[in-house]
């Protein structure tokens, strides 16, 4: 069967479907039928809205799928959601900068929460909202240099690198699967609620190397969410927890080591 078009092959104008015919019976319905945004996608746009469906909108497996860049598939994306009038196209709006993660990679199944919030960020183009404990939204994106990321709420001199995660987990780990948050708004290094044994003295003394007795910033508010949001811990108030997932995936990987 012939695919539905919406132009006229001669002149270029948009067609209109008059006859509706049944081949069964041959009954024919005349009027003016309207064709839908789906009918008036070029072939190249419902391939690629047929992949993206697939699945299910993860843009990184589109990638592989089509064998395209993210801009890409960015740009695809874009063009589609225009042509079903979706979104509106705006020549003369500044376009913003397309992050390319087309050559990041990350170990299979690594454990390390590095990894796992990386691979997650790649997966959702390198922006989302995070959710905190009082349920305010939080914005994260990836940063172009692959080992660090950006966000409004984290106001700080230079980007948070992944490996911090790495750190608030194996404190975690360490104290059976959860700790403190701690107070860094209102304690030094080394004080109580903002030593080793927390979450915040845990960054203050591994991440950024102070020295005990100096007052460090709290980023806990952001770090804790984004944790939540990766299926890796509960972000509860005044504590994190290891979600069991991420426990058994942890204790699976062990074994095999």
């Amino acid at each position: 069967m012939t695919k539905l078009i919406s132009q006229c092959p001669s002149c270029g104008g948009d067609l209109q479907i008059t006859v509706l015919h049944c081949p069964d019976c041959g009954m024919e319905l005349r009027n003016e039928f309207a064709l839908s945004p789906f009918d008036l996608l070029k072939k190249d746009q419902m391939d690629f809205l047929m992949t993206f469906l697939q699945q299910q909108g993860n843009m990184r497996a589109v990638q592989e799928a089509l064998q395209i860049s993210y801009p890409t598939a960015k740009k695809r994306l874009e063009e589609v959601l225009t042509a079903l009038r979706l979104i509106e196209k705006n020549d003369t709006k500044e376009q913003e900068e397309v992050l390319d993660m087309s050559n990041w990679t990350v170990p299979k199944d690594s454990i390390k929460a590095s990894d796992i919030i990386k691979q997650k960020l790649m997966e959702q183009g390198g922006k989302a909202i995070v959710y905190t404990a009082r349920n305010l939204p939080c914005d994260i994106q990836a940063a172009p240099d692959g080992k660090s990321f950006l966000s409004k709420k984290l106001p700080v001199r230079e980007p948070y690198r992944y490996e911090v995660f790495d750190i608030i987990v194996s404190l975690l780990l360490s104290q059976g699967g959860r700790a403190q948050k701690g107070n860094g708004r209102n304690y030094r290094l080394g004080e109580p609620l903002c030593d080793e044994t927390t979450v915040v003295g845990a960054i203050g003394y591994h991440y950024w190397k102070a020295e005990e007795g100096k007052s460090v910033y709290d980023p806990v508010f952001v770090l804790a969410a984004v944790l939540e949001w990766a299926g890796i811990a509960k972000n509860g108030r005044g504590e994190l927890v290891l979600t069991a997932p991420y426990l058994q995936k942890y204790q699976a990987a062990m074994q095999k080591a």
